[in-house]
């Protein structure tokens, strides 16, 4: 615990995995098993120095979109949420008093019959306090829905949790790609950005095109925000034809780099400090280099006109060929 309660400093502990893709339901139970056991020696490692407090797993670390149509991944990986791997975090999060990032889960909701959301939840001691629907799936492959797409969908889109450790919001791997996204985040209150990617090579962590790197200081950056970004680090065996670099990542409001992991595939749990307090005084006290305060809106017309998708699509029509149709669409601007 912190040993001035007026100050909101921990460690963030961010744990990537390397593990086999789920096929069915019950094969997800060891992904679980596995990051319960890394809470564990995340927060065993750093009891000496800073206490870890919040713990961040990446995409897919509980089931990847391994089927390549919507009817597949309802018939054998959607759960509803929660479930026993959610439940099995917050027993977790209770027993060490810290919060987790779960890795993401391929949703269903009877609200949303026929739907697939990627879904990851920020849990803590009290159980679940939200559930993040990935806003920008990766298309073309991608065939899971976005809940802007839905017609009626009326639930928050970039929920924000006030937490003991600071205000957290969390995108998923492609959203952070969009600006706006995480941007809405921080305008929704979050000081803590969090990044759960499964994000691939060539654009990983390494030069020439380090774009898991570069987007990660940049939006730390553009919002005067911490950025804990966990990445997936199976190797290329385990879920092709990619291979994933890992390379998980803190940084500060400042952009500067906190912690690490070596690029690469494998399992790695890297941690460093978090420091809110810190972050509250400088978005209290700064002039320049304010961008959330310096913000036009008016000035970018882009936003007033409707994009992506063009159409509005049966979710379960969703397929890497209908995706295909509507980037086209867009393109052309048929909307």
């Amino acid at each position: 615990m912190n040993p001035e309660p007026h100050l909101i400093r921990y460690s963030a502990a961010v744990c990537q995995t390397d593990a086999p893709n789920p096929i069915d339901r019950k094969q997800m139970r060891s992904n679980t098993d596995r990051m319960l056991t890394m809470v564990d020696a995340a927060v065993a490692g750093a009891a000496p120095f800073l206490p870890v407090r919040l713990v961040v797993f990446p995409e897919f670390a509980h089931a990847a979109p391994v089927f390549p149509t919507v009817r597949e991944l309802l018939e054998k990986l959607t759960v509803p949420i929660p479930n026993e791997h959610t439940e099995r975090l917050a027993g977790k999060a209770r027993e060490h008093d810290v919060y987790i990032q779960s890795g993401t889960l391929l949703e269903e909701d009877a609200k949303w019959p026929g739907v697939v959301f990627n879904t990851t939840c920020l849990i803590g001691p009290s159980g679940i306090l939200y559930k993040y629907r990935k806003v920008n799936p990766w298309i073309p492959y991608e065939v899971h829905s976005s809940p802007h797409d839905l017609p009626g969908y009326d639930e928050p889109l970039f929920p924000v949790a006030d937490t003991p450790i600071g205000r957290i919001g969390c995108a998923i791997c492609y959203d952070w790609l969009f600006p706006e996204a995480i941007r809405q985040l921080a305008a929704n209150g979050a000081e803590v950005l969090i990044r759960v990617s499964a994000y691939m090579d060539p654009w990983g962590a390494t030069e020439p095109m380090s774009w898991w790197t570069t987007i990660n200081r940049a939006r730390a950056i553009e919002n005067l925000a911490y950025v804990v970004a966990a990445n997936q680090g199976a190797s290329l065996r385990l879920y092709p034809p990619y291979s994933w670099p890992g390379g998980s990542q803190i940084v500060d409001f400042d952009g500067r780099m906190i912690a690490e992991a070596s690029p690469g595939p494998g399992e790695r749990i890297v941690v460093g400090p978090v420091d809110v307090s810190a972050l509250r005084h400088e978005r209290a006290s700064r002039i320049g280099h304010h961008m959330l305060s310096h913000l036009r809106t008016e000035a970018y017309p882009v936003y007033a006109k409707h994009a992506y998708p063009p159409q509005i699509v049966d979710p379960a029509e969703r397929t890497y060929e209908k995706n295909v149709e509507l980037v086209r669409d867009a393109k052309n601007g048929s909307n």
